[in-house]
């Protein structure tokens, strides 16, 4: 029973910490990114590569690869999202642009990752030992996965509720209207909140790679877990996404042991519509 705990949290603490990115990103820049699953899967090979090549810990990936993920997104939010961004007559013609837009790179990045390293699984061994916790057996990546994602996730909160930055940056989100009359800049806000949740995607795949196998395509799972995450949650909440995050692994893990391994995703789907159907705008979201 414990061991099932634990495994779903820390699948749960994966799914959370990949969310919190395109929640940022959506909550805050207003901008549906469908590449955000490919940008994580992009950072488990460059992790990868990293490992097996260089010698170089995952712990230690995490300092090249999150500014990476940063500056990536940056770059894009720059050449291909302000474009949409200062044409859209409304947020409503914003997310449509930004999701034809981001479907379009999700098959670049993907078609890229397919040339350099092909369509099979890959994986590597880091940690992969056991850990007794309380009498379970645990491997130790995923209990330093889980550890990982709990304490990034707490940092970004309290970033956003504890800081004048981050209040700046939910200011836009909750009312990206009013917040220029307060002389806040809200390009700015969004262009950080973008490139933000990129790095929050190359921290979520550099954990990601330390213990699941991984494909070239394998992004769009990503994306559509982390879409369902940040509708649970509630749009823009980062509280939300780890609340939500957290019982999705739970109930994914619970259902695999106890129930069928083939209803895993259907389990998912119906904990979202019957979340949906008592709290339309998710859990932290308003009423």
């Amino acid at each position: 029973m414990l061991e099932h705990v634990v495994n779903g949290l820390v699948l749960g603490g994966t799914y959370a910490l990949v969310a919190m990115g395109l929640t940022i990103q959506y909550g805050i820049a207003r901008i549906m990114n469908l590449s955000f699953g490919d940008t994580i899967i992009a950072a488990c090979f460059a992790t990868y590569v990293l490992f097996s090549a260089f010698s170089i810990s995952p712990l230690l990936a995490l300092l090249i690869l999150v500014p990476a993920g940063y500056g990536f997104s940056l770059v894009i939010y720059k050449v291909i999202m302000k474009p949409l961004v200062a044409r859209a007559p409304d947020e409503g013609a914003l997310e449509v642009d930004s999701i034809l837009v981001t479907f379009g790179l999700l098959f670049v990045l993907q078609g890229v990752l397919l040339t350099l390293f092909g369509g099979g699984y890959n994986s590597y061994s880091f940690l992969n030992t056991p850990v007794n916790l309380l009498g379970t057996v645990v491997a130790g990546n995923r209990l330093l996965a889980l550890v990982l994602s709990l304490l990034i996730g707490a940092v970004l909160v309290l970033t956003l509720y504890r800081t004048r930055w981050g209040m700046v940056l939910r200011a836009v989100a909750l009312a990206p209207q009013s917040a220029p009359l307060f002389g806040i800049d809200t390009d700015r806000a969004a262009r950080t909140a973008f490139a933000i949740g990129g790095a929050m995607a190359a921290t979520g795949g550099v954990v990601v790679s330390m213990f699941q196998t991984f494909t070239a395509t394998a992004g769009v799972v990503f994306t559509m877990k982390a879409l369902i995450v940040v509708i649970l949650g509630g749009k823009g909440s980062v509280p939300g996404a780890i609340v939500a995050g957290l019982l999705l692994g739970l109930v994914e893990t619970f259902v695999a042991a106890y129930i069928d391994p083939g209803l895993t995703l259907a389990a998912v789907y119906t904990v979202f519509l019957l979340l949906l159907l008592v709290r339309p705008n998710g859990i932290f979201g308003k009423a």
